[in-house]
């Protein structure tokens, strides 16, 4: 289990009403992942070993909560929604997590003013990066809160949680939102490791990895064990499994689920019905782009995702920057031009950089 499903498990359970429920993975989980860092570095190093159940998830973390700081977390938790909704109106749905950072770490002392909610959100911009927003944070609310410290938090919370909100249809694998996924895969910072598929990239797996990939993985043993221990890493071909494979309900990554099978880049390719010498590539968000041995996404206006290589992690570039020979439609995912051409689903159940090649 990773430390998002345990966080989202203790948050629903104190919080059991509905709204609680939904609010989650917002600003109840920021507040548990806090209080609960001695428990997640012992996680950490267990790895997916370490098991709780709804009853030790509860006791552990009232053991460090009296009734105040339960009626305080209960008061943030309903500021939390109010930011969700603000983010959502705003177009930033995605980013609700950051907002509820910033006023639980930094704002909460404007708690209840009116007009403060609309002025956090109004903070932020399209394409902005962590530095950017503090700057704006800073500016309107005479603050000095540091980069350093707001993406140190952030960076833990984008490691461990895959946001499907501003999916399409999360029930379902389809294009637009793989393009989803790729952007916010990104713009956490996703690592590249060989062999890899989205997880999060502990010691033990890494390990493992090293001993089933030695010739691939350990001339970058030294920079993958400083760079990209803690965070989720994939190879090529293994960022799009990661979507393919990916729980929208636990937000785990599952092997071999929902009809993809574990191939490499070019067995994909080979795999398309429908695909085509790059030139000719549509305007069609999500297609996979392709030369021997390597393969990424296109998310659409030119623009390309992908798991480039050990040293470059996931990364977003030019389409003409990648020198990709053929683009593809997946062959396990559905595709569609527009959200609503999608089928409505049944919720009732449940400089060119050396690239590393295929994975096996």
């Amino acid at each position: 289990m990773s430390t998002a499903a345990i966080l989202a498990k203790a948050a629903a359970a104190l919080l059991p009403d509905e709204k609680g429920r939904k609010t989650a993975g917002t600003i109840l989980l920021v507040v548990l992942f806090i209080l609960m860092i001695p428990i997640l570095a012992v996680a950490a190093l267990f790895g997916d070993d370490l098991k709780f159940d709804n009853s030790q998830l509860v006791n552990l973390v009232n053991e460090q909560m009296s009734a105040e700081q339960r009626a305080k977390l209960e008061a943030l938790n309903a500021e939390g929604i109010a930011i969700e909704n603000a983010m959502q109106e705003a177009g930033f749905a995605a980013r609700s997590t950051e907002a509820e950072v910033l006023f639980l770490l930094a704002l909460s002392d404007h708690a209840g003013e009116e007009g403060f909610v609309s002025r956090l959100v109004g903070c932020f911009a399209a394409d902005q990066t962590d530095a950017q927003l503090i700057a704006a944070v800073n500016a309107e609310f005479g603050k000095a809160i540091k980069v350093e410290d707001f993406t140190h938090v952030m960076d833990g919370i984008r490691a461990v949680y895959i946001d499907t909100s501003r999916y399409v249809d999360p029930a379902t694998k389809n294009n637009l939102d793989l393009v989803q996924f790729a952007k916010d895969a990104e713009r956490a910072g996703w690592g590249y490791v060989w062999g890899t598929y989205g997880r999060i990239l502990t010691k033990e797996l890494f390990d493992a990895k090293l001993e089933q990939y030695p010739d691939d993985i350990g001339e970058h043993e030294e920079f993958i064990r400083a760079n990209w221990i803690g965070r989720r890493t994939a190879d090529c071909v293994g960022f799009i499994k990661a979507y393919g494979w990916l729980n929208p309900e636990t937000h785990e990554i599952e092997y071999g689920t929902n009809d993809m099978p574990d191939v490499g880049a070019d067995s994909m390719y080979y795999a398309a019905e429908e695909k085509g010498s790059i030139d000719t590539i549509p305007e069609i968000p999500g297609l996979a782009v392709w030369k021997e041995g390597h393969i990424g996404i296109y998310i659409g206006n030119g623009e390309t995702i992908e798991a480039m290589g050990t040293r470059y992690g996931v990364v977003r570039r030019q389409l003409s920057d990648g020198s990709w020979t053929d683009w593809l439609k997946i062959p396990y995912i559905t595709y569609a031009e527009e959200p609503e051409e999608l089928a409505p689903t049944d919720t009732t159940e449940t400089t060119e950089p050396q690239i590393e090649t295929e994975v096996p």
